[in-house]
């Protein structure tokens, strides 16, 4: 089931796609997703509602962030094969961690917003996935029984900020808008294997990430159980899992970077796309 929340920024509503593609409206039955309400054992609630019998939303409302909010927002590092080739970085010998402040949170359709002094702000396309039921000490064999969803990120970056103003990632990966999620939460029954989805982005119409999550150093089910050995994820953590080769910073001989009014296009396989403009 696909669920979404959608109407203006700040005053969205939580809602799923039916069958034709049309928006019901399940505010009588949830309140927005965040937290607890984007548990397992609520989510399933809400797949056993006769979706027919829910009101049909008019018109083309926005669609917003797929989460009202988040406890944590976690990334994960370097966890494609041919995009750590690409950056001439070494392959990390468990997950690379690094935290992005929930308030970057952003909606799939809105803007990139340039933050003041940015020079090299960057894309990646990513699977997230959402976790459902408290996670502490957990094994590989069962880490994909907690997440409650999937979805598409855009784990939005300044290269620059994230490279050379010292101490951790956190800085070039938090600005407002650089975290763009949906726009769907999807449950895990319809994604057959996580590990075999395709997924893309481009800029201006151009192709510039187009790979398969095969090439992940981690598996999701291997990114889960690692995390969870070092803390306690915690129902409606996020997680975005890593991005493929094609990112601005390693293109060659000259690295590319997102300009004022460019268009960046994402998708990851059944999850839904993105389409971004970013605004200086």
């Amino acid at each position: 089931m696909k669920f979404l929340r959608y109407g203006p920024k700040g005053h969205e509503k939580p809602g799923c796609l039916d069958d034709t593609g049309n928006i019901r409206d399940l505010s009588n039955h949830t309140d927005d997703f965040s937290g607890g309400t984007v548990a397992i054992s609520a989510l399933q609630y809400l797949k056993s509602i006769n979706i027919n019998s829910l009101p049909i939303v008019e018109g083309n409302p926005r669609i917003g962030c797929a989460l009202a909010d988040v406890p944590n927002f976690f990334c994960i590092g370097l966890n494609y094969a041919k995009h750590a080739a690409e950056t001439g970085s070494t392959l990390p010998p468990e997950p690379l961690i690094f935290n992005k402040a929930t308030s970057a949170l952003s909606g799939p359709y809105d803007t990139i917003k340039t933050p003041q002094g940015s020079t090299h702000l960057d894309w990646e396309v990513e699977l997230g996935v959402v976790i459902g039921k408290e996670a502490s000490y957990v094994s590989e064999a069962d880490a994909l029984d907690y997440i409650s969803a999937f979805c598409t990120i855009n784990d939005v970056s300044e290269r620059e900020f994230q490279k050379n103003r010292g101490g951790q990632w956190v800085k070039g990966k938090s600005a407002p808008t650089f975290g763009p999620v949906g726009p769907y939460l999807v449950t895990p029954d319809e994604i057959a294997d996580p590990q075999n989805l395709n997924l893309s982005c481009s800029v201006n119409g151009e192709v510039q990430q187009n790979s398969n999550t095969s090439d992940m150093i981690f598996t999701v089910a291997q990114i889960i159980s690692a995390m969870s050995q070092y803390f306690t994820l915690r129902v409606g953590d996020i997680i975005a899992t890593g991005t493929p080769e094609g990112v601005g910073a390693g293109k060659k001989p000259t690295p590319q970077f997102l300009q004022d009014g460019d268009i960046v296009e994402l998708t990851v396989e059944n999850l839904g796309s993105q389409r971004l403009t970013v605004v200086g």
